[in-house]
Parts: structure tokens; C-alpha cells; sequence
């Protein structure tokens, strides 16, 4: 019973806390005029305060800490210092901007923190290729490359309302379920700490008229750092498959519950390329801005990746017993092909104009299909009728024979 009280009492805590402080740090910056200015990239065409990671921060850190007291949890300072850091970096860059080396840097750092003094990496690769247990340096730079991975994609996703913070509440809620029925409940407390500080956010920055926040590289900074660990200790846990409620091919099913801050990252990132450019240059090419390009809304984005991305959950733990590896390459060509739609269908379409220098078809409408189908129907116009070749002289043929 205690279990409840205290993984129910985080939540509470950090929602309650959020949403309260919300409306206070709005104040603060309309005086200080902190806003987010729209530009030619913008998802918006108004000033939107962009702080709403003080809440999410303030929330999230009372939450935990008001409501662990009953459990030990390991290396705690670790956590708060990592996401102290990231607090400042990020709220930092929302106030004077940041280069993107100097974020990678403190990235960098907080990932080494809690991976050298927090314990927290990988130490297992669960059999996959037939690997088991990791040497400390492999892991080291695995784990320093997920954490890298995932604060950036988290930060990357967040484009539209709601999005990041929808589907860290979903996948946090995950993890946070998982870990209460598998009995670690202290990871449960953290989860659902995360859970309740973004849902106080979360109702402001889709259903916020007057009172409308942004949560900033201030909160989204915070959230792939906490995700980051919420995913390294599910895998941990789950090296142990005789424990209650283990999961098979855990690394492909955590890479499935977070199918789309990964896929989309994945995928941006090679049309950065692609088009030789950085791929930490902001554009409009992630799969949300495909969706308000063909004609939604914030919320009906929003509502649809988190549709498809819970779908895709259910759909990987009850695949799980497939292997990690089949289990992977069903994640990377179903994801693949669902990420991949909404560029098809504005291909088709061609809503986005040729010359948008934030967001481009690639793959669809790339020269090379173009000069291809070109030059496939140039060479059927050119080509005569022949006698005999029509679908009913061959017909006849064969029916004559």
C-alpha cells in the first residue's frame, strides 16, 4: 500500500507544482519580454513565452524528492545534478542563445556525470550478436552516445504543441508502469515525477489561450536527460529475465516505445545531409511539420503521432519474444515506412513550394525520380504503336493457340 501512496504522491506533487508556478513564470516573462519571436521556421505566428521549463524543472525536482523518503534511490544526487546542469544550459539558451557546440559540450559533460558517477550505462547488450556483458570502455561510449541521442531528439521535437511533452508523458507513464509492477519502485517515483510536472505543463501549451507557454530548450533539455535514464536502467533490469515481469528483447522494445523522437531524429538528420547541411541546422522537415503541411492542426498532429507511437508500443511488447534482432529491423522498416507517409503524400500533393528553403521533399521529389519518370515517359511517347502488340491481339493470340 505504501507503494501507491508515495508513487501517486509524486505525481500529484509535480503536477500541482507545475501547474501552479505556470502562470507565474508567464508573468515573468511578458515583463521581461522573453518570448519567442515566429520566424520563417516557426510553427507559430504569434509571441509565446518560452520558459515553461522552470515548471517542468520545479515540478519535476520537488516531486522526486518530496516523495522518495521512503526509498534509497541510487545515486539521486547524480540525477538532480544532471538535470540542475541542463536547467541552466538550457534556460541560458533560451534567454541569450547558446552555439550548438557549447550545448553538444554540456551535453557531453552531465552524459559523463551520471554515466562515470552515476552508474548509469549500459553493461549488457542482451545477447544481441551474441554479445552479452560490455567491457567498461564500450559501455562508456555507448551509453555517452544515447544520452547525446536522445537529449537532442527530445530538443528536436519540439516544434508543435504539445508533442515532446506528449509523448514523454506517454512514455514515461510506460516506463514508470513497468518499473512499479517489476517492483523498483524508486524509478517509478522518478517516472512518474516526470509524468505529473509535464501534464501541469502540458495543459497550458495545447489548451492555453491568454495563458499559452512554450517549454524552451529549458524543459525539452531536461526531458531527454531523464528519458535517457529512465531507458539505460529498463535495459539494466531487464538482464535479468527470471525476475517478475522481465522483458525479452527489452533494447528493441524500449527503441519502440520511443519510435518517433528517434525515427524522426534519424530521419532529419539525413536530409540535413543530404542537402549538405549541419544536422543541427533547424528547418521545417520533421514528420509534425509534414503533417501541418498537409493541412492539420497543432493538436491533431499531436494527437495522431501519439496515436501512432502508442499503437507502435502495444505492437512491440507483444512482439517482444521475436528477438532483439528481427524485433529491431521490424522497428527501423515499419517506423521507417510510417515516418515516411506524410512526405509521400505531399509529394503527391505538392503543397510545399520548390523553392521553401526550410522544408523540401527529398526523397519523393528528388532529381533523380523526377529525370527517371521524365525519361520513362519521353521513351513511351516515342515508341510507334506496333501491330499486334495491343493487350487484345494477344489476347486472341493466346485464345487462337
Amino acid at each position: 500500500m505504501r507503494e501507491y501512496i508515495y508513487v501517486i504522491a509524486s505525481f500529484v506533487v509535480a503536477l500541482y507544482i507545475s501547474a501552479r508556478t505556470i502562470p507565474t513564470v508567464i508573468n515573468v516573462s511578458r515583463q521581461l519580454k522573453l518570448f519567442a519571436v515566429p520566424n520563417g521556421r516557426s510553427s507559430t505566428i504569434y509571441k509565446i513565452p518560452t520558459l515553461g521549463g522552470i515548471s517542468i524543472f520545479l515540478g519535476f525536482i520537488l516531486g522526486l524528492t518530496l516523495t522518495s523518503n521512503g526509498y534509497t534511490i541510487p545515486d539521486l544526487i547524480y540525477i538532480i545534478a544532471g538535470v540542475l546542469i541542463m536547467f541552466f544550459v538550457g534556460l541560458k539558451d533560451d534567454i541569450v542563445s547558446l552555439s550548438a557546440i557549447k550545448k553538444l559540450g554540456a551535453q557531453i559533460f552531465v552524459a559523463g556525470v551520471l554515466i562515470v558517477l552515476g552508474h548509469f550505462r549500459f553493461t549488457s547488450f542482451h545477447g544481441f550478436l551474441g554479445i552479452e556483458e560490455i567491457p567498461y570502455i564500450v559501455s562508456v561510449l555507448i551509453s555517452g552516445f544515447v544520452f547525446i541521442v536522445f537529449i537532442n531528439a527530445f530538443n528536436l521535437i519540439d516544434g508543435i504543441d504539445g508533442l515532446a511533452a506528449g509523448l514523454s508523458i506517454f512514455s514515461a507513464a510506460v516506463f514508470g508502469t513497468w518499473f512499479f509492477l517489476a517492483g523498483h519502485f524508486e524509478f517509478a517515483i522518478i517516472s512518474f515525477s516526470m509524468v505529473g510536472a509535464l501534464s501541469g505543463f502540458f495543459f497550458y501549451n495545447v489548451y492555453g489561450k491568454r495563458n499559452k507557454i512554450f517549454m524552451g530548450d529549458t524543459g525539452s533539455l531536461i526531458l531527454g536527460t531523464i528519458m535517457g535514464i529512465l531507458v539505460i536502467e529498463f535495459n539494466e533490469f531487464n538482464i535479468d529475465q527470471s525476475a517478475p515481469y522481465a522483458i525479452y528483447s527489452s533494447p528493441a522494445v524500449s527503441f519502440g516505445i520511443l519510435i518517433y523522437p528517434l525515427m524522426d531524429t534519424l530521419r532529419v538528420f539525413a536530409i540535413r545531409i543530404i542537402q549538405k547541411k549541419s544536422p543541427f541546422t533547424a528547418d521545417k522537415n520533421h514528420t509534425h511539420h509534414r503533417l501541418l503541411a498537409l493541412g492539420m492542426n497543432h493538436k491533431q498532429a499531436t494527437y495522431l503521432i501519439i496515436a501512432v507511437n502508442a499503437l507502435f508500443t502495444f505492437t512491440v511488447l507483444n512482439l517482444k519474444e521475436i528477438g532483439i534482432f528481427r524485433l529491431m529491423a521490424f522497428n527501423l522498416f515499419v517506423g521507417g515506412i510510417l515516418l515516411l507517409l506524410p512526405s509521400y503524400l505531399l509529394g503527391i500533393k505538392k503543397t510545399i513550394p520548390a523553392n521553401d528553403p526550410y522544408q523540401k521533399i527529398i526523397f519523393f521529389d528528388h532529381p533523380i525520380f523526377v529525370s527517371n519518370k521524365l525519361k520513362h515517359l519521353t521513351n513511351n511517347a516515342a515508341k510507334p504503336t506496333l501491330p499486334g502488340k495491343t493487350l487484345k491481339e494477344r489476347l486472341q493470340r493466346i485464345s487462337f493457340w
